[in-house]
């Protein structure tokens, strides 16, 4: 572990660190949540039965643009050109499984677009099946993997 906090200056106040030095490189990352459901709740937002609208369809599109916001919800993330966001869906019998996956071109990583990306998926849900699923819980908010390649 690092024996200095990178994200604090010499005087104690918060700021972003400088990265103006690194190489650019390719990062990838990838983060999970997952929103636990009534079994008739996930039946009816796969038979796309639920008021709303579909479910699945908003909550891809509120995670693509939550990724591409990352840099303005979250203080001292840097803003990062981005070349790919993707959110994926796995249904199960009480829930749904989020996954995101981010990739750029950098001098930092984008854990926390991949990360912000699959927790509004999991609101977005949580949202559009509040009136029908009072039970619902989003846990399991977690990087799944994160790499750096030289360019």
């Amino acid at each position: 572990m690092a024996d200095k906090l990178t994200h604090i200056s010499e005087d104690g106040s918060a700021r972003m660190v400088d990265v103006s030095a690194k190489p650019a490189s390719r990062r990838r990352a990838a983060a999970e949540a997952t929103i636990a459901l009534q079994p008739e709740t996930v039946s009816r937002i796969e038979s796309n039965q639920v008021a709303k609208g579909n479910v699945l369809a908003t909550a891809r599109v509120a995670g693509i643009q939550a990724v591409k916001r990352t840099d303005e919800l979250i203080p001292l993330c840097h803003s990062l050109p981005l070349q790919h966001a993707q959110i994926d869906f796995e249904s199960r019998y009480d829930g749904i499984r989020i996954e995101c996956q981010v990739t750029t071109t950098a001098q930092t990583g984008v854990e926390m677009e991949a990360l912000t990306g699959a927790s509004i998926a999991a609101l977005t849900i949580y949202d559009m099946c509040k009136a029908i699923d009072k039970t619902m819980v989003v846990s399991g908010l977690r990087l799944i993997s994160k790499t750096k390649e030289a360019l």
